[in-house]
C-alpha cells in the first residue's frame, strides 16, 4: 500500500484531497495543531494522525521522528497543503505597512519552512519510495489579491520558486517536486466579496476542493511521471 503524508488535512481542500487518497486505496497520513476529530470520515485516521505545531521549527523536527515510526522506511508522497493568511481584527487583509514582524514569522514558518522541513527529514523515505512531493501555492502568489494578506502572498511566491529549487536537487534522487496554484475555490470559509468575484472569472463558476484533490493526485500517481518542477494553476482561467 502507498502512503502520503499530507499537512493541512482538517478542512477544504486538504479535507477532500484525503478522501481522494483514500478512496484510491492509499494510507494517509495526516498533520494538525490539533488532536484527530473522530468525526473525520476515513478509516484509521487516529492512528495515521500526527498533531504537530509547523509555526515551530523545533516542534516540526521532532514531529518527524514520530512520522518515521509510522513509515514502513517508504513514503511515497508529501502534500505540503497547511498555510494561514491571517486578517485584521474586521477581516481584511494584512498590507505589508500593517503587518507585524511576528506575524511574518509565523505565516511563513507555517507556509514555507515547514515545506522544507519535512522533505529534508523524510528524504529517505521520499527516495525508497520513488515518491512525489507537492507543494501548495496560489495564486496569490504571482499577483497582488483582494483578500490575502501580503505575508501569504510572499510566503506562496516564495514556495513556488522553493519547488523549483527542490526539482533540481531531489530529481537525481528520483523524487518528482510539483505545485499547484490554487485559485477561488469554494471551501465553505470564503473571504466575504469571494463570489462577486465570478463573473471575472472565465469560467463564471468557483472551483471545488474536489477538483484541486484531483489535480494533487495526478502529481503523486504514475500518470506524471516525467512531470517534476512545474506549478500547475487551478483557476478556471482567472490566471490569464
Amino acid at each position: 500500500m502507498k502512503s502520503v503524508l499530507l499537512t493541512g488535512a482538517s478542512r477544504g481542500i486538504g479535507h477532500a484531497t484525503v478522501k481522494k487518497f483514500g478512496s484510491e486505496g492509499w494510507r494517509v497520513i495526516t498533520c494538525s495543531r490539533q488532536k484527530f476529530d473522530d468525526r473525520c470520515p476515513w478509516p484509521g485516521g487516529k492512528d495515521n494522525h500526527i498533531q504537530v505545531d509547523l509555526a515551530s521549527p523545533s516542534n516540526t523536527i521532532e514531529a518527524i521522528e514520530n512520522l518515521k515510526k509510522k513509515l514502513d522506511g517508504k513514503l511515497h508522497a508529501l502534500v505540503n497543503n497547511a498555510g494561514i493568511s491571517p486578517k485584521t481584527v474586521d477581516g481584511k487583509r494584512l498590507n505589508t505597512l500593517e503587518t507585524d514582524l511576528s506575524i511574518w514569522g509565523q505565516v511563513f514558518h507555517v507556509n514555507f519552512f515547514s515545506s522544507v522541513v519535512l522533505a529534508r527529514g523524510l528524504k529517505n523515505e521520499l527516495v525508497k519510495g520513488k515518491g512525489s512531493i507537492v507543494n501548495v501555492t496560489s495564486i496569490a502568489g504571482s499577483r497582488v489579491h483582494p483578500f490575502a494578506g501580503a505575508a501569504y502572498a510572499t510566503s506562496k511566491a516564495a514556495l513556488a520558486a522553493l519547488t523549483r529549487e527542490m526539482s533540481f536537487d531531489f530529481g537525481p534522487l528520483g523524487v518528482r517536486v510539483n505545485a499547484i496554484a490554487p485559485g477561488e475555490v469554494d471551501t465553505g470559509i470564503l473571504s466575504e466579496g469571494t463570489k462577486d468575484m465570478i463573473k471575472d472569472l472565465p469560467l463564471r463558476r468557483l472551483g471545488s476542493p474536489q477538483e484541486v484533490a484531483d489535480t494533487i493526485f495526478y502529481l503523486c500517481s504514475d500518470q506524471s511521471t516525467y512531470v517534476s518542477g512545474t506549478e500547475i494553476e487551478i483557476n478556471g482561467g482567472q490566471h490569464v
